[in-house]
């Protein structure tokens, strides 16, 4: 991580401090997409203007959501998505633009992490960055070790998963046809609930679930422990 900058004038001439890039990091059931939702809803309370950007949200193209139901509008990010143009673009054609919400930034290429640097150093915008760490090899996404790398600040939400055993969960585990895999490409989008299938189709019902270390390195998912993964159902709040 960069160490602290000193503060210097924005365009009104007041002193305050430079924008950062931060990055909040967890495993799923953290609620981190609840957090970006939270962060932008706050910023924008107060007469911020910002952007909404994210990758591959469970609930479809150009949405940014949560388990619990919420959801905003998002510009989607594909590989091909130079994230510094299209701020530079918005900010040319007068849009004023305070900050970004990145979710699903494990997801970003390297090279789309070093644009939001940029867009930090060079536009004075600040930058807030949600993402898984590791995959379901517990191997750092490119994305996710690229903000490591760079960001300002790095935050481990304080909201813990759990294991089926209740103990805290700090690996995803994929499971296909309810039994679990450690090879496979990287991104395969599914759900607690829901099937998916990646480019290369990947046959089967592909679920996540978030598991300890000890019942990792067993691969004893709920299912085969005889357990109900509780974070499929609903929360009783909105």
């Amino acid at each position: 991580m960069r160490p602290p900058r000193s503060v210097r004038p924005r365009g009104s001439g007041t002193m305050r401090d430079v924008s950062e890039l931060i990055f909040y990091a967890g495993t799923m059931d953290c609620g981190k997409s609840t957090l970006a939702l939270q962060t932008d809803h706050n910023h924008a309370s107060r007469g911020r203007a910002g952007v909404v950007f994210t990758r591959l949200d469970r609930a479809g193209d150009s949405v940014l959501s949560s388990r619990l139901g919420l959801q905003v509008p998002a510009v989607e990010v594909d590989e091909t998505l130079d994230l510094r143009e299209h701020v530079v673009g918005r900010l040319s054609a007068g849009e004023r633009i305070d900050y970004l919400i990145c979710d699903e930034a494990q997801f970003y290429t390297e090279e789309q992490v070093e644009q939001l640097a940029a867009i930090v150093d060079e536009l004075n915008v600040d930058v807030y960055a949600f993402g898984i760490m590791t995959d379901f090899r517990t191997r750092l996404f490119p994305g996710s070790a690229r903000l490591v790398e760079l960001a300002d600040r790095v935050q481990v939400l304080q909201v813990e998963a759990l294991c089926w055993c209740g103990a805290r969960a700090i690996h995803n585990a994929r499971t296909v046809d309810g039994q679990m895999v450690v090879e496979g490409s990287q991104v395969v989008v599914g759900d607690t609930t829901s099937s998916s299938t990646d480019e290369e189709h990947e046959p089967g019902e592909v679920s996540y679930e978030v598991l300890c270390r000890t019942h990792y390195r067993a691969s004893m998912t709920a299912s085969r422990a005889g357990q109900a993964h509780i974070s499929a159902q609903p929360l009783p709040f909105a």
